[in-house]
C-alpha cells in the first residue's frame, strides 16, 4: 500500500490527493508543512481529505503522507485539568512553544510524556487478566485514576507488574509477552465497548429546581438546550458542570465565539467544587475549538470529547459532557459537505445530518464497563438556532434523538426570569423511569407534587389569555387564587440565582420542602376562600414575602421551618 502521494486539488479545508491508497478515516499529513488531515471520501484513485488546519498557500503537487492510522485520542493520567483543541493538542503546551497564535503544522502529544505518576498495582504476577480489567491505580489530584487493560487486549496471565513512578509510555506490566503502559489510544469515531447497558433510572441531580423537579435528566441520558443568543445556555451549562452529581466534567466549546470560550477558560479554574472544596478544573477536561479555528477540527472535537468521556465511564465514574454548541458542529459539516459538492439537504445541511447527530448522542449511556464497574455518560448539547427558530433542522433532528428538552425562552430573559427554561414547552421522557427513585430517596408524594405544580402552571397559561382580553377582575375568586399560587411557583420556586452563594444550588430535599410549602399555602388559601375570606387578604399575607426571601438566607432550612409556622399562624388569624 502506497503511503506517499501528491495534492491534486485544494478547496478550502478539503484537499484531494492521489497516489496514497488509504482507508476511510486514515490520518494523513498534507503539504510541505505536514498539516494534519483525515480521509473522508475515496473516489477511485482520488482521496478526499478534510484538513484540521488552515490551508492557505497549500498548492497542487505538494506531498501527502498517509499514516495508515485513524484519528485517535490519547487516554491516560494527565487528562484532568487539561485544555485541548478539537484534535487533542494541549493548548497551554502549544502556547509555550509559539505564543498566543498557533502556527500551522505544529503538534504536541495529548498526554505529557515526561511527567511521572505513582502507579499502584491491584493484580500480581500469575493473575489472569482480560480486556478492560483494572490492573492498577494512579492518584490524579483527588481522583483515583484506574489503569485498565486496553479493550482490544486478549485474556492472558501477568508475566510481570511492579509499583513505582512511571511516565505514560513506560511499560508497567507484561501479559503473555505483551507490554502494557498507562496510556491507551482509541479511535475517536468508534464507541468503546461495554458489557451491558442499563435503563437510565437514576437522575442526574443538578441543584437547579426547574430541572430536578420539572424536567429531570437521567444519568446516561441525553438532553438538548436550544435557545437564542443571551438566553443563558452557557450559564446553565456552567451550573450543571459545577453542581450536578457527576464526578467528571467534559466541556466541549465547539465553534463558540472566542470571548465566550475565554469566559469558560478563566471562570472554570476559579469555580469551587462543592464536593471537594478544590478547583472545579481538577475534575474537568476542556476542549476549546473556537469559531475562528478551522472547521474540520470543529467537526472532530465532539468525537474527541465523547471518547475521553467514555474512558472515564469505563472506570465506573459518572460523566457529564457539555457540548456547546452542536449547531456550530452542524455548520462545520455543512461547509465540508458543500466543498465535497454533495447533494444538500434541508437548509443546505448534508443529508446525513440526522445520522451524525444520532451517532453522537447515542454514545450517552449508563453501562457496566469491561472492568465490571458501572459508569455513565450524560450528554447535554446546547443548540444555537439562528434567530431562536426551533423549527430549523439541527434543533428538530436533535429533538428526535434526545429524551429531555430544556427550551430557553427570550421572553423569560426579557422578564429577568432565570433560568429561562420555559415550563410549558420543555419536556422530559424520563418521568416514569425516575419516579421510583424520587419516591425512595425524596418522598412518596414527590411525583404527585410535581404533577400538581405543572397543572397549576398550565391553568395559569390558559387564564392569562382571558386576563389579557377582559382583565383579572372578571375572574372568579378560585381562578384569581390559581394565578397567585402559580406566581409563587414561578417566582419562589422556578426562579434561581446562579450567582448567589446560597440559592445557586438547592438540594433535592430542600426542593421538596419548598414545593410542599407552596402546596400547603394553596390548600390553606382554598379553605380560606371557602370560609368567605377575600382573595386580596390571602394574597397579601406577610408570609409570602418571607417565603420569597428565605431561599437566599444562610440558615435557609430553619428559615423554611419558620415560614411553615408563620403560614399556619397567619391563616389562623384570618379566621380560616
Amino acid at each position: 500500500m502506497s503511503t506517499e502521494g501528491v495534492i491534486y486539488r485544494v478547496a478550502g479545508p478539503v484537499v484531494t490527493a492521489t497516489g496514497i491508497s488509504p482507508k476511510m478515516y486514515d490520518v494523513v499529513h498534507v503539504g510541505n508543512e505536514g498539516l494534519m488531515g483525515e480521509v473522508i471520501k475515496i473516489v477511485g484513485d482520488y482521496s478526499i481529505i478534510q484538513v484540521y488546519e488552515d490551508t492557505s498557500g497549500v498548492k497542487p503537487g505538494e506531498p501527502v503522507t498517509n499514516t495508515g492510522l485513524p484519528l485517535v485520542a490519547e487516554l491516560g493520567p494527565g487528562l484532568l485539568t487539561s485544555v485541548y483543541d478539537g484534535i487533542q493538542r494541549p493548548l497551554p503546551v502549544l502556547r509555550d512553544k509559539m505564543g498566543d497564535y498557533i502556527f500551522r503544522g505544529v503538534s504536541a502529544p495529548g498526554l505529557d510524556r515526561e511527567k511521572k505518576w505513582e502507579f499502584n498495582p491491584t493484580v500480581k504476577k500469575g493473575d489472569e487478566v482480560e480486556a478492560g480489567q483494572v490492573i492498577g491505580t494512579v492518584m490524579e489530584g483527588s481522583m483515583l485514576h484506574k489503569i485498565m487493560v486496553p479493550p482490544t487486549f486478549k485474556k492472558g496471565k501477568v508475566d510481570s507488574i511492579s509499583s513505582g513512578k512511571y511516565a505514560v509510555e513506560d511499560v508497567i506490566a507484561t501479559v503473555d509477552g505483551q507490554d502494557i503502559c498507562m496510556m491507551q489510544k482509541w479511535p475517536v469515531r468508534v464507541a468503546r465497548p461495554v458489557t451491558e447497558k442499563y435503563q437510565p433510572d437514576i437522575p442526574l441531580v443538578t441543584g437547579l429546581r426547574v430541572l430536578d423537579t420539572m424536567f429531570p435528566l437521567a444519568k446516561g441520558g441525553a438532553a438538548a438546550i436550544p435557545g437564542a443568543f443571551g438566553t443563558g445556555k452557557t450559564v446553565t451549562q456552567q451550573s450543571l458542570a459545577k453542581y450536578s452529581n457527576a464526578e467528571i466534567v467534559v466541556y466541549i466549546g465547539c465553534g463558540e465565539r472566542g470571548n465566550e470560550m475565554t469566559e469558560v477558560l478563566t471562570e472554570f479554574p476559579e469555580l469551587v467544587d462543592p464536593s471537594t472544596g478544590e478547583s472545579l478544573m481538577n475534575r474537568t477536561v476542556l476542549i476549546a475549538n473556537t469559531s475562528n479555528m478551522p472547521v474540520a477540527a470543529r467537526e472532530a472535537s465532539v468525537y474527541t470529547g465523547i471518547t475521553i468521556a467514555e474512558y472515564f465511564r469505563d472506570m465506573g465514574y459518572d460523566v457529564s459532557l457539555m457540548a456547546d454548541s452542536t449547531s456550530r458542529w452542524a455548520e462545520a459539516m455543512r461547509e465540508i459537505s458543500s466543498r465535497l459538492e454533495e447533494m444538500p439537504g434541508e437548509e443546505g445541511y448534508p443529508a446525513y445530518l440526522a445520522g451524525r447527530l444520532s451517532e453522537f448522542y447515542e454514545r450517552a449511556c449508563r453501562a457496566k464497563a469491561l472492568s465490571g464497574d458501572i459508569g455513565s455518560i450524560s450528554v447535554i448539547g446546547a443548540v444555537s438556532p439562528p434567530g431562536g427558530d426551533l423549527s430549523e433542522p439541527v434543533t428538530q433532528n436533535t429533538l428526535r434523538i434526545v429524551r429531555v428538552f430544556w427550551a430557553l425562552d427570550t421572553k423569560l430573559r426579557e422578564r429577568r426570569h432565570f433560568p429561562t427554561i420555559n415550563w410549558l414547552t420543555s419536556y422530559t421522557m424520563y418521568d416514569k423511569q425516575l419516579s421510583g427513585w424520587y419516591k425512595q430517596n425524596v418522598a412518596d408524594d414527590f411525583p404527585e407534587l410535581k404533577a400538581w405544580a405543572m397543572q397549576v402552571l398550565q391553568k395559569e397559561s390558559e387564564l392569562q389569555e382571558i386576563v389579557q382580553m377582559v382583565g383579572s377582575d372578571s375572574l372568579p375568586d378560585e381562578q384569581k387564587m390559581t394565578l397567585e399560587v402559580a406566581k409563587m411557583i414561578r417566582e419562589i420556586y422556578l426562579q434561581q440565582n446562579a450567582y448567589h452563594p446560597v440559592d445557586a444550588y438547592c438540594p433535592i430535599s430542600r426542593q421538596y420542602v419548598m414545593m410542599t410549602l407552596i402546596k400547603k399555602y394553596s390548600d390553606l388559601a382554598s379553605n380560606a376562600l371557602a370560609s368567605g375570606i377575600q382573595v386580596d387578604k390571602i394574597a397579601y399575607l406577610p408570609v409570602r414575602q418571607r417565603f420569597n426571601q428565605a431561599k437566599y438566607e444562610e440558615n435557609v432550612d430553619s428559615e423554611l421551618e419558620a415560614v411553615a409556622k408563620d403560614m399556619d399562624e397567619q391563616f389562623a388569624g384570618l379566621g380560616a
